[in-house]
């Protein structure tokens, strides 16, 4: 059952308003645009007579973990295609070790590692055409969700009463979400969006996938990448948390936010405006997280 999210608003200076909708309060377990992407896959799949759902990730995958979690809400078996073939030498211990794998365990996933050279050709047909000769039971799901049926799902993103926004800002993985918001956006709204990745290759993507033109990436807010996580980042999730209670995550909103913060103290958003920010979930990965920020003796995200 879908909780209704909830637009938190936060008073800003020059007579901004920010709200942040929950969008990680949908589900427990499927939080934010993992279950918009999932909720029509999986009813194609039901449909379609798949028993199984396969899909691939790293080893502390939002994707992953929410997928297993909807494989095991739903009944279907699920295959974590998982990149790092290091992962299985010493499984047991990693999956003590790994919290996202070990959920994803618990609710069911089986797991293939392979290498991080061959993960890259997770989206060649060749390599395609392997898994489905391995698992032809299986409906394919690719890296992070994103397919037409994801866009789907997260076009139900912003509702009527989100349309009198002047700004929608949402952070950017592979382009799906930011799409489907896109798509369903008004004219009248300026959609920004904010890459975890570095590169120009989002621009493309995205253009493939929306019908509008009223969008722009913030490219300067990624942090180095995925992986990357400089106090810098952790000291402002952890004075957002301390002023509003709400936690982000340090790959996606904490990065949007942080963005949309120094955006505002430049100027960038004009009086009076409003802006509505997506928080899309992917909270389960912060204690990843803070076990490597702690084997480097760095302060961790508190939560």
């Amino acid at each position: 059952m879908i909780i209704t999210s909830q637009n938190q608003a936060i008073s800003l200076p020059h007579n901004i308003r920010l709200y942040l909708k929950r969008e990680d309060l949908i589900h427990p377990h499927i939080s934010g645009n993992k279950y918009r992407k999932l909720k029509y896959n999986i009813a194609f799949a039901k449909a379609n007579n798949y028993k199984t759902l396969l899909t691939f990730g790293g080893a502390y995958s939002n994707h992953i973990a929410a997928t297993a979690a909807a494989g095991k809400a739903y009944n279907f078996s699920t295959i974590g295609i998982i990149r790092g073939d290091e992962l299985e030498k010493e499984l047991d211990k990693n999956l003590l070790e790994n919290k996202t794998l070990k959920q994803a365990a618990v609710d069911g996933m089986k797991f293939k590692f392979i290498s991080r050279a061959l993960y890259k050709q997770k989206e060649e047909e060749q390599f395609l055409a392997t898994l489905k000769k391995e698992f032809p039971e299986a409906y394919i799901l690719p890296e992070g969700g994103t397919n037409n049926l994801a866009i789907k799902g997260c076009e139900e993103i912003l509702t009527p009463s989100d349309l009198s926004f002047d700004y929608v800002c949402c952070a950017v993985g592979t382009g799906g979400t930011i799409s489907g918001i896109i798509n369903a956006s008004a004219a009248s709204q300026r959609v920004l969006g904010f890459p975890a990745l570095k590169g120009d290759f989002l621009t493309d993507e995205i253009q493939k996938l929306v019908t509008k033109s009223n969008w722009t990436l913030a490219k300067e807010y990624h942090f180095n990448g995925y992986a990357k996580v400089p106090e810098t980042l952790v000291k402002f999730m952890n004075g957002f948390k301390k002023s509003h209670q709400i936690v982000l995550d340090p790959i996606y909103t904490g990065k949007m936010m942080y963005g949309i913060f120094d955006l505002i103290s430049k100027g960038f958003f004009p009086q009076n405006s409003r802006i509505l920010a997506i928080h899309t979930g992917g909270l389960q990965g912060i204690d990843g997280v803070n076990k490597k920020l702690l084997k480097k003796g760095l302060q961790t995200i508190d939560i």
